[in-house]
């Protein structure tokens, strides 16, 4: 239990550190925490001019104690942020990916 709860305080410092950093002050990250599901995002919200802006940033779940991220608009990528912190390659999977691809990735295939 001690690794899930460290694994749901990466990805909450994660979002967090990634919501920190504002590029146009019209629009707002918002973080959501679903701590009882284990589901993870950052969300954009706002407008610029005319344009309405709304989307997942990064979407993170825990499933089978695993960390599955399930949309990653990140340059860096957060699989790697993850690593760096520590949790092992093969409890992370990249849920974005087609399922037959994962198993090219250096990551869990599910």
């Amino acid at each position: 239990m001690a690794k899930l709860d460290k694994y749901r305080q990466y990805i909450k410092n994660l979002l967090q550190e990634h919501a920190n950093i504002v590029w146009d002050n019209r629009i707002q990250a918002q973080t959501i925490f679903d701590t009882e599901h284990d589901h993870y995002q950052l969300v954009y919200v706002g407008w610029r001019n005319q344009n309405r802006i709304y989307g997942p940033v990064l979407h993170l779940d825990i499933i089978d104690e695993k960390i599955w991220i399930q949309q990653d608009g990140t340059e860096v990528g957060i699989a790697n942020e993850l690593v760096e912190l520590g949790v092992p390659k093969e409890d992370i999977v990249l849920g974005f990916q087609l399922p037959s691809v994962r198993k090219y990735t250096d990551f869990a295939v599910s």
